[in-house]
């Protein structure tokens, strides 16, 4: 074998191991800038806000929406399930014209915690996601 033939083979070995890593896939966690896009606004939300940042690099964003939070809440679970949410209830409550519900989720690696209630025909929806799943999820709700 010729005295360059293993220098050829290191840059050759080399070559593919760095053409592969280019043309990796990113599927990498969103960033906190991701994640508004993986949420839905819930239907009949008067108006979308700007997510607050929360704990562990989380979103935070608050809807208030026209509409029985039975019905509020029901219809967004299967608008998180559309964008790819596998959702879990945590709570549903019902009753004399109010109630409501709490769901976690996942899409990928990132996390969800998505809570909801009201009477009559406002319910407020309260909304947090997350890279990853944190310690502890805490979604704390926005201003009524």
């Amino acid at each position: 074998m010729p005295r360059t033939a293993p220098a050829l083979m290191v840059a050759a070995i080399a070559l593919v191991v760095v053409g592969s890593a280019c043309g990796r896939d990113s599927s990498a966690s969103p960033t906190p800038t991701d994640l508004p896009a993986l949420v839905p606004a819930p239907a009949g939300a008067t108006a979308t806000p700007t997510p607050d940042t929360i704990a562990d690099n989380g979103i935070h964003l608050h809807y208030q929406v026209n509409g029985a939070p039975a019905d509020v809440m029901n219809a967004y679970k299967s608008a998180l399930k559309d964008k790819g949410w596998t959702v879990t209830t945590i709570v549903t409550s019902g009753g004399g014209g109010g109630g409501g519900a709490t769901y976690t989720g996942t899409n990928g690696d990132s996390y969800g915690v998505f809570d909801g209630g009201g009477y009559g025909s406002t319910t407020y929806v309260d909304v947090c996601a997350w890279a990853s799943k944190p310690d502890e999820p805490n979604c704390t709700r926005g201003a009524r």
